[in-house]
């Protein structure tokens, strides 16, 4: 006879976030914004690659949400955007109507932001009205609500750094900074989902044992995935994919000869293009070998079918995501490309994350609430 669906609810040092009937709309709901956060990182990757993210140099957050509507505004705002190096030094000729197009996307970016605020914070006091969030879970999408406005004043704080007298672009730690702080609220959003759906329950001891090590591994990976994400930001602020375009040698050896050459020796891996650059093909690839080796091991294990299905597809994952940093650079990083390497990364952490949650639940309670919640 089949465990009645609310035996899934964890005991009460495991509260789930929601109700039963609630699960499903609130598991929909933070997938979509977790989709809407993607969008936002794949924007965010556009406006670098076009050089568009200094193009609005004022800072409304209530304001902004409308754009100009003359032709004076217009003039206004290209007129601001003619003091800064940027115009001066990379885009000294352009028209109005090149301003707009840079322009537009900066916009856009910012708008898909305040959107995402408006995207919670509704479906939330709904939700409230309805009854149907718990006040834990109430206070996470609260807080989270917080962090995305704190993930606001980050990106100004980057796009600030592109005023200097001597920059044409923003600063690359800045820029990583406010990448991290996207993933980071990506991730939360996700693992939120997560633990709305399939709430987690104490696990027997057999299945700690069984999964422990692949757990540990997959917690190494979740590391060195970041490290390799913080490399990518580096790249891509200091410009450091413009050089050194073939694979897998750069300059004709592994390892380039000004690997080192700047003094004291921390700053090669800020500054130094060179390095920058190899340390991200270098992390790169022990990553990717890492997360190979978890699948293959997890492969091997007694897991549940769905389990093993998520093993393999970040299988693919990852080697797509090796095979588009590849192409990225050889082909001199193109918008399009670099654009989809720097998604397709947040794409394998949400698999990631989605493996780890899943050895942390007891066997056969995604499979099983899944089948009960079709009958």
């Amino acid at each position: 006879m089949k465990q009645p669906i609310e035996d899934y609810s964890p005991v009460a040092a495991c509260k789930p976030l929601v109700s039963l009937r609630a699960r499903k709309p609130i598991f929909i709901w933070l997938l979509t914004l977790a989709g809407m956060l993607l969008g936002m990182i794949s924007l965010g990757g556009a406006t670098r690659l076009t050089g568009s993210g200094l193009s609005i140099m004022e800072w409304n957050p209530i304001q902004g949400i409308i754009p100009p509507l003359s032709h004076a505004e217009w003039e206004r705002l290209f007129a601001l955007y003619k003091t800064i190096p940027q115009y001066k030094i990379l885009h000294n000729g352009f028209s109005l109507h090149d301003f707009q197009t840079i322009f537009w996307l900066e916009w856009i970016h910012r708008f898909w932001g305040r959107l995402m605020g408006f995207a919670l914070v509704l479906p939330l006091i709904y939700f409230i009205y309805k009854k149907m969030v718990t006040v834990r879970l109430a206070l996470i999408l609260g807080g989270l609500f917080v962090l995305g406005g704190l993930q606001g004043l980050i990106g100004w704080f980057m796009v600030a750094s592109g005023f200097n007298p001597n920059s044409t672009a923003v600063a690359p730690v800045r820029l990583v900074l406010h990448l991290l702080f996207a993933l980071l609220l990506y991730a939360a959003l996700l693992w939120t989902a997560f633990s709305t759906y399939w709430p987690k329950q104490p696990l027997q001891q057999s299945y700690k044992t069984r999964s422990s090590l692949l757990l540990a591994g997959a917690w190494f990976c979740l590391l060195l995935l970041t490290l390799t994400i913080i490399a990518g930001g580096l790249t891509a602020g200091t410009h450091a994919g413009f050089i050194f375009n073939e694979f897998p040698l750069m300059g004709g050896s592994l390892i380039p000869a000004d690997y080192a050459h700047l003094h004291p020796f921390w700053r090669n891996g800020l500054e130094n293009t060179a390095a920058v650059q190899f340390n991200h093909r270098l992390l790169a690839t022990f990553c990717s070998l890492a997360i190979l080796t978890l699948i293959f091991c997890g492969l091997k294990k007694r897991l549940e079918r769905h389990t093993q299905i998520s093993f393999i597809l970040l299988g693919w994952a990852i080697i797509l995501q090796y095979s588009l940093g590849i192409t990225t650079l050889l082909l001199v990083v193109p918008v399009w490309a670099g654009t989809l390497h720097q998604t397709w990364a947040a794409i394998v952490l949400g698999l990631l994350l989605f493996v780890i949650y899943q050895l942390h639940l007891k066997p056969l309670q995604i499979s099983t609430l899944a089948e009960q919640k079709s009958e």
